[in-house]
C-alpha cells in the first residue's frame, strides 16, 4: 500500500484476523506485507462505531485480501447516488481520502486498504471531517479485486500516493507500480480520467517512469512539465527525464509521512495520465 505500508500492512476484515489458515494456496507477489492488526483504545472505538457505516464487508474468497468468485460493487446502491468516483489505491492512514469526501461532496470516494490500523485510523479522520457519507472503505488487495468487483470505465480518478518503493532489488517485483497493476486498472479508466501518482524516492520515480511511459494506453497530462526544484538527498539516476512531470495535485493532503520525507531532504514526484485516446 502506498506510504501506509512503509508503516507497514495487514489483513483489515477484522481485527482477530492476522494470518492465513493452513491449506491456503501459495500466495501470488504483493506489494503489501500483512503484520499485527492490534488496535489502540482509540482506534478500535473508531472501528467499532463507524465499521458498519463505511466498510465495505463483501464476501471473501480463497483469500481474506480477495473478494468471493462472481461478487460485485455496485457503486450506486453503495453510495445512493451516481457521481464520479475517486479511488485511493492504498490509503494509508486516510488523510486525503477523508479530506477529499468532505471537500468534495459531489463525487463519491473509495479508499482501498488492507492495513487495518490504517482503516480504523480513516474512520476517525472521516469522523473528524464530519462524517460525510460519500466515502467508503474496501479492505481487499486493489489489483486482484478492483477487476472483478467494478465495471468498466466506472472511475473517474485513481490515486496512487507514495507506494512502499521498495528499495532492493531482490523485491521490485514487489512494487505496486508494475504492468501487471496498470492491466488490472487501466480498464476500469473512464474516458478522461486521471491517473495520479506520487513518490518522494527519485529511484522509485524513476521506475515509475519507465512503466508509464512505456504503455501505449496512457498519456502524460504534462509532457513539458519540469522535474521538481531543489536537490534530492536520495541518489538521482542520471538518466531521469528532467520532463514529463506534473505539478503538485493541490487535491493531496500533505500528510505527516510526506512532511517526514521532506525534512530528510527528499524531494515530490507527481505524475499524471489519462488513457490514451
Amino acid at each position: 500500500m502506498p506510504d501506509g505500508g512503509r508503516e507497514g500492512s495487514t489483513s483489515a476484515d477484522a481485527p482477530a484476523e492476522a494470518t492465513a489458515p493452513a491449506g491456503r494456496p501459495s500466495r501470488d507477489v504483493v506489494s503489501f506485507v500483512r503484520r499485527g492488526a492490534r488496535l489502540s483504545s482509540s482506534r478500535q472505538d473508531a472501528w467499532d462505531r463507524l465499521a458498519g457505516r463505511y466498510v465495505l464487508d463483501l464476501p471473501r474468497g480463497e483469500r481474506d485480501t480477495l473478494p468471493e468468485e462472481g461478487a460485485s460493487l455496485d457503486l450506486e446502491a453503495t453510495f445512493g447516488r451516481r457521481a464520479p468516483l475517486v479511488i485511493e489505491v492504498g490509503s494509508g492512514l486516510g488523510e486525503n481520502i477523508a479530506a477529499a469526501a468532505s471537500a468534495q461532496p459531489e463525487r463519491d470516494h473509495l479508499a482501498v486498504e488492507v492495513y487495518l490500523p490504517g482503516l480504523a485510523q480513516t474512520l476517525d479522520r472521516i469522523e473528524r471531517a464530519g462524517l460525510p457519507d460519500n466515502v467508503r472503505l474496501l479492505p481487499l488487495d486493489a489489483q486482484r479485486s478492483l477487476p472483478a468487483l467494478l465495471p468498466a470505465g466506472s472511475v473517474q480518478e485513481l490515486w496512487v500516493f507514495f507506494p512502499d518503493p521498495w528499495h532492493k532489488s531482490r523485491h521490485h517485483k514487489r512494487r505496486l507500480v508494475n504492468p501487471p497493476f496498470l492491466d488490472a486498472m487501466i480498464p476500469l479508466l473512464a474516458p478522461g480520467a486521471v491517473l495520479r501518482l506520487a513518490t518522494d524516492w527519485a529511484q522509485y520515480a524513476h521506475h515509475m517512469r519507465q512503466v508509464l511511459d512505456a504503455d501505449p494506453r496512457l498519456r502524460s497530462l504534462h509532457p513539458d512539465g519540469p522535474r521538481p526544484e531543489g536537490e534530492a538527498a536520495d541518489p538521482v539516476p542520471e538518466d531521469l527525464p528532467v520532463k514529463g512531470w506534473a505539478p503538485r495535485f493541490e487535491g493531496r493532503v500533505k500528510t505527516s509521512f510526506e512532511n517526514k520525507g521532506a525534512r530528510a531532504g527528499r524531494l515530490v514526484w507527481d505524475l499524471a495520465y489519462t488513457p490514451a485516446p
